[in-house]
């Protein structure tokens, strides 16, 4: 059995887990959406919000289904979820198997440090590709049972975003693990990179001087215009480089690592 199949079978029960976890948090948040949209002024409630929240979670769009689910998943909890997820299985995939003893035993067979690294990178994103799938099929499926009347590709789209924004921060962790062998730090990394960048974007939206560096921010980079309605804009690319950029500078320095003296 190869690495890449090997860490997806270990990781089957955490992903059907997480998976129902996200079902049920779509079920819910959709199932509220009629009562919602049948509130009295409701153009009048959404006004009463400041306008530094508005616009940060598009709230001018909430008296649509697009738009409420929106605010209420995709630009708020579904981020956090999906980076959570993300970080967790990339400490388990190299940090973990160190601390636990067994990533010296498997570093003595045929497969490469590299090799190693490279299959556990593509696990984790198979994973997340697996909690995006679900996310769709569930939000497209409430959508049509509860009248949200989102487009099943603006939903891909949106989808995409939230798998991506977890890879770059889930593959930061896998590094970070490669880097050091410490769970702790493998943690620690990618939780400051992304309140750091969470920081960039909520200020780049509300601070005219910071907005200029707020592109930088991969939640600028997942989020900006929607994420539902915004296609498939070429920012999403920065995710995916940004992902693959930290795998590949780990490599050289997993590499020449003594495993075994590092425990």
């Amino acid at each position: 059995m190869t690495v890449f199949l090997k860490s997806l079978r270990d990781q089957r029960r955490g992903i059907i887990g997480w998976s129902v976890g996200i079902a049920a948090l779509v079920l819910l948040e959709s199932a509220m959406w009629p009562t919602v949209r049948d509130m009295p002024d409701l153009d009048a409630f959404v006004a009463n919000y400041p306008e530094a929240l508005r616009k940060l979670f598009d709230l001018d769009n909430f008296a649509s289904g697009a738009g409420f689910i929106n605010a209420e998943l995709f630009s708020a909890v579904l981020p956090v979820l999906f980076i959570i997820f993300a970080v967790g299985r990339g400490v388990r995939l190299v940090a973990g198997e160190e601390e636990a003893g067994t990533l010296d035993i498997v570093l003595v067979t045929p497969v490469t440090p590299a090799r190693f690294l490279a299959e556990q990178a593509a696990a984790l994103a198979t994973s997340l590709a697996a909690l995006g799938v679900v996310l769709w099929s569930t939000a497209a499926l409430c959508s049509a049972a509860f009248g949200l009347g989102v487009r099943p590709l603006d939903l891909a789209g949106a989808c995409l975003s939230m798998v991506l924004l977890g890879a770059e921060f889930g593959a930061l962790a896998l590094a970070v693990g490669a880097l050091t062998g410490r769970r702790a730090a493998a943690v620690a990394v990618p939780a400051v990179a992304a309140v750091a960048a969470y920081v960039l974007f909520v200020a780049g939206q509300l601070v005219d001087a910071v907005k200029g560096w707020q592109p930088l921010s991969p939640f600028h980079q997942a989020l900006e215009g929607g994420p539902i309605g915004a296609g498939l804009p070429g920012r999403y690319l920065w995710l995916v480089a940004g992902a693959a950029a930290v795998i590949i500078a780990a490599a050289p320095v997993f590499t020449r690592r003594d495993i075994g003296a590092a425990r």
